[in-house]
């Protein structure tokens, strides 16, 4: 039976287990390229509205506090996001609980718009993917040295 060993740092598969390292890999290779190019295209298209009018989201107390600049607040929030998918393109493992935090204060804006619960459970489900990236990075995002490779 194969098992799973630990280097410093990284895992590594021995035996029959390799064959199933690469859809985990591949897993990974998905979700990093997802959650760079979302929060980069979502971030941008606060600028542009292109996608949808990201203003109606926000929650009608934020505004308030936000004394009506919730447009201008939107456009930050799309900078924050821009800037949370190239952190993902150079540290998935960090930022993939980064994105995963910030869709969770998503959801709690979602909540108090009402009426976006739906979007919010989306929200949720993409979380889990972020926290998924996170735990994947660990194993699979390293410099690539051949002592980082899985043995086979």
């Amino acid at each position: 039976m194969s098992q799973m060993a630990s280097s410093p740092g990284h895992y590594y598969a021995t035996g029959a287990t390799a064959d199933a390292i690469a859809p985990a890999r591949q897993a990974y290779h998905i979700l990093h390229f997802a959650f760079i190019v979302a929060p980069i295209l979502a971030g941008l298209d606060k600028f542009f509205h292109l996608l949808t009018d990201w203003n109606m989201y926000l929650a009608p107390a934020a505004d308030r506090i936000l004394r009506g600049h919730g447009h201008e607040f939107m456009k930050i929030v799309g900078m924050i996001e821009v800037i949370a998918g190239f952190g993902v393109l150079l540290m998935p493992r960090a930022f993939g609980y980064v994105v995963a935090v910030w869709l969770w204060l998503i959801i709690i804006n979602l909540f108090m718009a009402h009426g976006f619960y739906d979007i919010a459970l989306r929200d949720f489900g993409l979380s889990l993917g972020a926290l998924a990236l996170a735990r994947l990075a660990e194993v699979y995002h390293h410099h690539h040295r051949a002592t980082d490779l899985p043995a086979t």
